[in-house]
């Protein structure tokens, strides 16, 4: 598998859950959304593994807006934003958490793909 750009896109979600965070919380994590989102729409969930494809499930439930609307690029942002505001301490320190080793894994797996080992998925199969 080739995982450079959902890497680089997690890597950039990680980037805004940071310190600081000059326009608030809600709008660093609104950013990291974004990310993950671009990291998440051509990503084929069946390739991952057990641990992988669980933190995406749960980041996309975190990122979940369904109950507000957001019709628009950027009603969706600002209902990403809204979400974000209602975040106990226990949900932003479990999504960082979770952004910080899917955006591991992702780049664990592109650098042994880049030194010619495989990928992580395969490996295992071929472990067992």
């Amino acid at each position: 598998m080739k995982y450079g750009y959902q890497a680089e896109k997690l890597a950039a979600a990680r980037r805004c859950l940071m310190l600081p965070h000059p326009d608030g919380i809600e709008h660093s994590i609104a950013a990291a959304f974004h990310n993950c989102m671009l990291a998440f729409e051509r990503l084929h969930e069946k390739d991952l593994d057990d641990h992988a494809r669980e933190w995406v499930t749960k980041i996309k439930a975190l990122m979940d807006t369904s109950k507000i609307r957001n019709d628009s690029a950027e009603a969706a942002e600002a209902a990403w934003a809204t979400k974000a505001r209602a975040f106990s301490s226990d949900q932003l320190l479990e999504l960082s958490h979770m952004i910080d080793e899917l955006a591991d894994w992702f780049r664990i797996d592109e650098l042994t793909e880049w030194f010619g080992r495989g990928s992580r998925k395969g490996r295992e199969s071929h472990e067992d």
